[in-house]
């Protein structure tokens, strides 16, 4: 590059931090609302975008992005209350429309219009995040996500007339509305804002409060049921049991799995006083519903890959399905039983049971990853969702009772648009730290040289990452270029200890199992350093912040996007507290010490070459606040010693990525392949 950055004016302020001195120069691009970072917004995207325009793969990306995204598509049904309800595009909207129906055969047929979410902003920013049905069949409760951030509004519709309802709650966080059963009132988080809550606010949240509204009255009415207030780090997650006799109420802190399980006996004055199953954050546990007197519960206390259990109220737990070889990741009650989704080998298999745990039958429903699995113990149909990596979503619905599996690709309207490539997927374990990954190609060609690679991974949350789909994947084979999904320590793909092996003292190995891929890749001559582009979201962005700043040699290009890049700040914004399970706390000097050593932001040093970087991120992000990469990319912008560049993609009025607009994903995917494909040499077919 020929063109001066865009200037990041320099500050001299220093903090003293557990006895080190620790430089911040762009502590000022902390407040997304001054006209300076406002100015340095528009300036970093306007040189960006120039510096793109130049690039000829960026056509190719563009067109195959907008027909990949203009595919007809629907999402999972669900059977709620007597209703059928699925989300369903053409292929030209911006956000999904949720239809209903009385039976599946009308859902099939098409349905009738509920919502449509396009109607609720000009740009089609706000999206709908959740939405619930009273016991009775009457309301539907939905929530509404305002340019992508994580404040919820909640609003009612009328389901058999599609009329609006006069009732609503705002400033609801991580949260969906959850009924009583006579269908009176429902429950939601409540967070008091820290000044606003439009999406760009950076202050700390505070302890959410579990409220209980009443339909029609006032949101200032609302009944306080359960908060803590001196744990600003607690989440409240209640549940109603299928039988109507208890709230369960799920506590965690933070991000940390360990639950305590509260229940509140259901009576006709009310909510009776809780009896508190398990009290003590030690194992993950999850509700799954009744079995006369005792609790179905998901855990993986003694039993790293999760087991199935039934819990007497006073905590008492005996094996209903022992934990086995495979990873447990959910579980579901039916009306015949239950079903559990276990991964083998990071693959999904959907299994039936007994309610005692007997009969196992193993579901014939393939797919790389899991998109829905909808079940209820008051119906026999079990709906389930699965992608590919070239395919979003292919619906079945599967009868609990006889195990029979009926495809439903009736519920896409419509067809033409983009024609996936054929691929092969391939499972390879990197040698020396055995770290598995998925391996996918096209078909059709020839890989007897190295090739043009792009690798992707997470490695954090006890997060399974899946040989699934993302918009850009199929956009990317289409050209020829090969695909990597790792399987890194710290995520959910082979259970807790794997979880535990790539967080808090070992967040390093996280880091150092994608540099192992990257090698074996190498090593294989799969492809080279030169042809090699990583890319990441949010925890995966902290990783390819991380992994660049330790091997810039060994990659070509990094896409970070929407990372967590300063953690010795991240604390102190929003939610970021909440992750302090996964990554430590800079408070804490013995962590603080675990969490500079990786630090991306910290490990930049001036003079070095980094890979071509594309950092991406959304000015309304309230979980990952756009700080972090505004931060990065400045130091990143006056380290670079080489001619490759370094570019930041700051979108407007979106935030961490849900609800995000179709032309939107579109674009951003585009301009981060092309960028991808312009600097690891793959040439794009009309090239």
């Amino acid at each position: 590059m020929t063109a001066a950055y865009p200037e990041s004016r320099r500050d001299d302020v220093v903090d003293t931090l557990h006895g080190h001195q620790i430089a911040d120069p762009y502590r000022w691009l902390e407040d997304p609302d001054s006209a300076e970072t406002q100015d340095w917004v528009r300036r970093q995207n306007e040189f960006t975008q120039a510096e793109l325009s130049t690039y000829p793969e960026r056509e190719w990306f563009e067109a195959t992005m907008s027909a990949i995204l203009a595919r007809p598509r629907a999402g999972v049904p669900a059977k709620k209350a007597g209703w059928y309800f699925a989300g369903r595009n053409d292929g030209t909207q911006a956000q999904d429309v949720v239809y209903v129906a009385e039976s599946l055969e009308e859902l099939l047929d098409g349905g009738r219009v509920l919502i449509d979410p396009n109607t609720l902003s000009a740009d089609g920013t706000d999206s709908l995040g959740s939405f619930t049905v009273s016991p009775d069949g009457k309301y539907f409760a939905y929530g509404i996500n305002e340019s992508g951030s994580d404040w919820t509004t909640f609003r009612l519709l009328d389901i058999a007339t599609g009329t609006a309802v006069d009732d609503g709650v705002t400033e609801a966080k991580f949260c969906e509305a959850t009924w009583l059963p006579d269908s009176s009132a429902y429950l939601y988080l409540h967070y008091p804002p820290t000044g606003r809550s439009e999406g760009t606010e950076t202050k700390s949240l505070t302890g959410g409060r579990l409220m209980l509204h009443k339909v029609g009255d006032p949101q200032s009415s609302d009944e306080l049921v359960l908060s803590f207030p001196d744990e600003d780090r607690y989440f409240i997650t209640p549940e109603v049991s299928e039988d109507d006799r208890y709230l369960v109420v799920h506590i965690t802190e933070g991000t940390d799995p360990a639950t305590r399980l509260w229940v509140f006996p259901i009576t006709s004055d009310g909510l009776g006083d809780p009896v508190k199953v398990v009290d003590e954050f030690t194992d993950e546990i999850a509700f799954v519903r009744m079995s006369g007197d005792q609790l179905v519960l998901r855990t993986d206390r003694d039993a790293s890959r999760g087991r199935v259990v039934l819990s007497s109220l006073d905590g008492t737990f005996t094996d209903l399905i022992p934990e086995g070889e495979a990873t447990l990741q959910a579980v579901r009650g039916t009306a015949a039983g239950l079903t559990t989704l276990t991964l083998v080998d990071a693959q999904p298999v959907l299994t039936l049971y007994a309610l005692d745990g007997s009969g196992a039958r193993v579901v014939d429903v393939p797919g790389g990853g899991v998109v829905g699995l909808n079940a209820s113990p008051e119906y026999d149909e079990i709906f389930v969702g699965l992608s590919t990596t070239t395919d979003p979503t292919l619906s079945y619905v599967v009868s609990a009772g006889s195990g029979s599996v009926r495809a439903l690709p009736e519920l896409v309207r419509g067809g033409g648009g983009f024609t996936p490539p054929s691929v092969t997927v391939t499972r390879r374990i990197a040698p020396g730290r055995d770290v598995p990954y998925f391996l996918i190609t096209r078909s059709d060609l020839d890989f007897s040289q190295p090739r043009p690679t792009l690798m992707w991974g997470y490695g954090g949350f006890r997060i399974p990452v899946l040989a699934d789909y993302r918009p850009g994947w199929p956009a990317w084979l289409a050209a020829g270029g090969v695909l990597v999904i790792a399987n890194l320590r710290g995520g959910g793909e082979y259970g807790s200890d794997w979880h535990d092996a790539g967080r808090l003292k070992n967040k390093q190995n996280v880091f150092d199992d994608f540099i192992a891929v990257a090698e074996h890749l190498r090593d294989t001559r799969v492809t080279t350093p030169e042809q090699l582009a990583i890319h990441g979201r949010s925890n995966g962005g902290l990783l390819v912040g991380a992994v660049m700043a330790q091997r810039p040699d060994l990659f070509a290009v990094a896409l970070p996007g929407v990372g967590v890049m300063d953690m010795l700040r991240f604390h102190l914004f929003t939610v970021g507290a909440a992750w302090a399970s996964d990554f430590g706390h800079p408070d804490d000097a013995s962590q603080f010490e675990d969490l500079l050593a990786y630090s991306p932001l910290h490990s930049l040093r001036d003079g070095t070459s980094y890979p071509a970087t594309l950092v991406v991120t959304g000015d309304h992000d309230d979980r990952v606040v756009p700080l972090h990469s505004h931060k990065f990319i400045a130091t990143l912008q006056h380290a670079q010693s080489s001619a490759a560049p370094i570019l930041t993609r700051i979108e407007v009025n979106t935030g961490h990525g849900f609800g995000k607009p179709a032309a939107m994903v579109a674009s951003e995917w585009a301009d981060l392949l092309a960028f991808a494909a312009h600097h690891v040499g793959l040439v794009t077919p009309e090239q």
